[in-house]
């Protein structure tokens, strides 16, 4: 889309010819490297933009280039993270940040990242650097929206607990959260109070982000000094994800 900008800019060829031009080539990758069913949903998606670019008549809200990079960078963010949850892109960037991350060491996010760097570049030289600066605080705005959209409010998180009081923990987490929870059979090692070699059941469990501080209230009510460990998950499926349901 960046690409279609300067192009159109430049050129002054309809910018809804060159949104459809510049991401057929993106598409055809995603056909032959993804998957045929990604790039047809793809290629549905950026029709599907040319035409609104073309038909719909946008009025002018604001004149003011920080609400139009804030709230524009939001609106992106938003229309990017649907379609990518309904299985595409409305970008050929993310069809060939996809690709490169298969094909090299590089992330999805490093890839877009550096694509982005480029067209930022080359439009603070042909437009302005001012322009080029809002176009990258509206890139940031965007990349948090689609982290939001895709990941949802319910981010979850996976926890490790070790404490003596592992079987109090563990009911704790399922009869008053609704959780699931995996037993992992540990030994002691070396801790605060030295080396110690007796067996211990660590608890594995995956909450949402909104949870976590009750569940870190439950653990404390048990035990204060259990070791408990957090990580952010970027996908999960399959075990109980939703909360269990109680008869009263």
């Amino acid at each position: 889309m960046g690409i279609s900008l300067l192009v159109n800019i430049v050129s002054g060829i309809n910018l809804s010819v060159l949104v459809v031009l510049i991401n057929l080539p993106f598409v055809v990758i995603a056909y032959t490297q993804i998957s045929k069913k990604f790039a047809f949903k793809t290629l549905i998606a950026i029709s599907l933009l040319a035409i609104m670019l073309a038909v719909v008549e946008f009025p002018i809200i604001t004149s003011d280039k920080l609400l139009i990079a804030v709230f524009g960078g939001f609106f992106l963010g938003a229309g990017i993270g649907l379609s990518i949850r309904g299985g595409s892109v409305i970008d050929g960037t993310e069809v060939l940040a996809i690709y490169s991350s298969r094909k090299t060491t590089l992330t999805v996010g490093d890839v877009i990242l550096v694509l982005n760097l480029f067209i930022f570049s080359t439009a603070a030289y042909i437009i302005n650097m001012e322009t080029a600066l809002y176009a990258i605080l509206t890139y940031l705005v965007a990349s948090k929206t689609v982290d939001f959209v895709v990941h949802g409010i319910e981010e979850y998180t996976s926890v490790m607990i070790v404490s003596n009081k592992s079987d109090e923990i563990k009911d704790a987490i399922v009869n008053k959260m609704g959780r699931g929870v995996t037993l992992l059979k540990g030994e002691s090692g070396y801790g605060k109070k030295g080396h110690r070699a007796n067996d211990v059941d660590v608890i594995y469990s995956v909450v949402t982000r909104l949870e976590l501080q009750r569940l870190k209230t439950e653990i404390a009510k048990i035990d204060e000094e259990a070791f408990v460990v957090e990580n952010s998950v970027n996908d999960i499926k399959g075990g109980m994800i939703k909360k269990r349901s109680f008869q009263e």
